[in-house]
């Protein structure tokens, strides 16, 4: 007999996946999102062919990897979309909805290692340079110095920077503990001038609170770059918009210019001055050290400069 969970729509098991994925998982908000869209597209696809995530075979979601490559979507794209259903499987055969789980065979076609996007430090350095002009008033500059050079001194992804709670930056702290993926928490050191930056930012940022406070009564916000919208944060549109602005008022191109870009400098100009892979990847809260390894790439550049500007034979 079939599982009442059959005859619901497909809505219905993708809400009910999410749902457990936050509460179970602790998943966070944009990992949940991108599960919704890949579920989404799957389930138009089997309902264009008449079918139910509840029977659909092993057959139909090899059917739909490979409209997906004939898209043109890439591997990292195919790979995710894959993921998004397998894992949405495991849940329905927990629950009972399924006896199996059509996708858990399936290999996916892996990811392309290409070469992270960088900047060099003489870049990096004219973006931090404008940020200390980049806004209309003199807090909206303090705020843009202190979130680049958070952002460079610490290589935080573009969501736990802007969600950093006021208590981490409290007591001029030379380590900033940070939220990452999964609910996980790490310590990253703190750069001289990115804790100059943070003390200038958060008196200007008190001093605006309590005047709040005092003419409307607000109450206190609790995270370190607050703002109006429903999350109470600056939000991860708000940064890229004046990430943009940075980058033109520095003279570089603003495509060239995003907050991972700005990630894999952190990590590639730490390894270019000698710093350890393990620690990286523990700064960058990187849950396996394969991830961080695609910054070795920096280390062989290195290495045979290091052997045709010494070796006796490659002088010859």
């Amino acid at each position: 007999m079939a599982h009442p969970a059959a005859s619901r729509p497909m809505e219905m098991w993708i809400s009910a996946f999410l749902q457990a994925q936050a509460a179970e998982h602790d998943a966070a908000i944009n990992t949940r999102l991108a599960y919704g869209r890949d579920l989404n597209d799957f389930a138009a696809f089997l309902q264009h062919r008449g079918l139910h995530f509840a029977g659909a075979p092993r057959e139909a979601v090899e059917d739909y990897l490979v409209r997906c490559e004939a898209e043109g979507l890439a591997k990292a794209t195919r790979a995710r979309r894959l993921a998004s259903i397998r894992q949405m499987y495991r849940f329905a055969h927990e629950e009972g909805w399924r006896e199996d789980n059509p996708a858990i065979r399936l290999s996916g076609p892996g990811k392309d290692r290409r070469l992270p996007a960088t900047l060099t430090q003489a870049e990096v350095g004219a973006l931090l340079t404008a940020a200390r002009e980049a806004g209309k008033t003199p807090e909206d500059r303090l705020r843009a110095t202190c979130l680049m050079e958070l952002l460079y001194a610490t290589g935080l992804r573009v969501t736990e920077l802007v969600t950093l709670p006021v208590s981490a930056a409290r007591g001029d702290p030379r380590m900033l503990l940070v939220r990452g993926k999964g609910g996980k928490e790490r310590l990253v050191p703190l750069s001289g001038p990115a804790r100059a930056a943070l003390a200038d930012w958060l008196k200007a940022r008190d001093a605006a609170e309590e005047a709040a406070r005092l003419a409307k009564r607000t109450p206190p916000t609790r995270h370190l770059f607050p703002a109006r919208g429903k999350d109470g944060h600056l939000t991860r549109q708000g940064f890229f918009t004046l990430l943009k602005d940075i980058a033109l008022r520095a003279g570089l191109a603003p495509a060239r210019v995003t907050p991972h870009v700005l990630r894999h400098a952190f990590a590639t100009h730490l390894l270019e001055g000698g710093a350890d892979l393990r620690a990286i990847q523990l700064m960058l809260g990187h849950a396996d050290l394969a991830t961080t390894e695609i910054y070795t790439h920096v280390l062989d550049e290195r290495l045979t400069a290091l052997v045709m500007d010494h070796h006796p034979l490659a002088k010859r």
